[in-house]
């Protein structure tokens, strides 16, 4: 299939960024209401590579995500309503309230899965590619990670068997610079360079502004290009920045770890502003793109309208959970 970056292709990603960001503001915005009884990890300001990469993808294609997966399970265009109605612990939720912020799952749109343990599930989204090595499509597996995923054991065991048994994975590396707070300076090397690195290993990579559509376009199109043609893995680490704090609502830029000046710095490279900016290039009617963020801030509102007037899961069932694991 050919892609090209055009008025329909902008207008698409356009609406993928707007519903994750605007998604997120009103989770921001609503969290001090002490609804949402779990902790949530915000991707604003990174939302253009989910955005962006879900233009290639399909139902079929899998994907697995990390505690900040949000917008990758809105992208993959996992049910909202269920998302927000998990969030908010109730059984509607697309895991009956049982998991959280953390724990999201949509498998009839093929998102196996969030995980709160950092690199965990990347070792599940290489096995999902195991299964489709003696398929007769093209489906690959994608694995969303953050560059702090890069200092756990169970990435270079996935990437050595995905390079080794020849894979369709695509890894989606996310550098956002900060681990919880540490800066990856004071995590890796000094002169270490993540991509040649990934190369080392046997798996061929890619690196990329994280936040220029055009740039993430073309760098998922090479990297969804090669893995389903040539069914081999590929990494592809795009650069760019969280605005809000590691978990929570807020912003924190008052705790010392990062400057305001570094923070400001990295909003004037805001998504949804590059976006407006592109369908403005490509001289996108006003009237058009309004519509589309009527209807995405509609679907917004429907989802949590959802979720506040469903039930809550059964508090029985963490009884039995704990129960179990006690063995009482």
């Amino acid at each position: 299939m050919v892609y090209t970056l055009n008025k329909k292709a902008a207008l698409e990603i356009h609406k993928k960024i707007f519903l994750i960001r605007e998604t997120e503001e009103k989770i921001a915005g609503e969290y001090s209401n002490q609804k949402m009884r779990c902790p949530v990890h915000l991707s604003i300001g990174q939302e253009c590579v989910p955005a962006t990469l879900s233009h290639f993808l399909n139902n079929r294609d899998f994907a697995v995500s990390t505690h900040r997966g949000h917008a990758h399970y809105i992208a993959k265009n996992g049910n909202l309503k269920k998302m927000i109605a998990e969030i908010y612990g109730k059984v509607t939720g697309c895991s009956k309230g049982k998991g959280g912020s953390m724990h999201l799952i949509d498998k009839s749109v093929g998102f196996y899965g969030t995980s709160a343990i950092v690199g965990n599930s990347i070792p599940v989204g290489v096995g999902l590619s195991y299964t489709l090595l003696k398929s007769k499509n093209k489906n690959l597996s994608i694995v969303f990670l953050g560059e702090g995923a890069i200092e756990e054991g169970v990435f270079y065991e996935s990437l050595n068997l995905a390079a080794v048994k020849k894979l369709p994975t695509l890894f989606i590396c996310e550098n956002n610079s900060y681990s919880v707070y540490s800066p990856l300076n004071v995590r890796q090397p000094k002169n270490r360079n993540i991509k040649e690195m990934v190369k080392s290993i046997g798996v061929s990579s890619l690196e990329s502004d994280g936040n220029d559509i055009k740039k993430v376009f073309s760098a998922c199109k090479k990297g969804i290009d090669y893995v389903r043609n040539n069914r081999k893995p590929f990494f592809l680490l795009f650069n760019n920045y969280r605005w809000r704090e590691h978990c929570g609502p807020n912003y924190d830029n008052n705790i010392g770890y990062r400057t305001e000046k570094e923070f400001r710095s990295w909003k004037k490279c805001d998504p949804l502003l590059n976006s407006y900016n592109l369908l403005k290039r490509l001289k996108i009617n006003k009237s058009i793109i309004a519509e589309i963020e009527k209807k995405q801030t509609f679907k917004i509102n429907n989802a949590f309208k959802f979720a506040e007037k469903t039930k809550f899961t059964n508090k029985n069932v963490y009884i039995l959970v704990i129960q179990n694991i006690w063995n009482i």
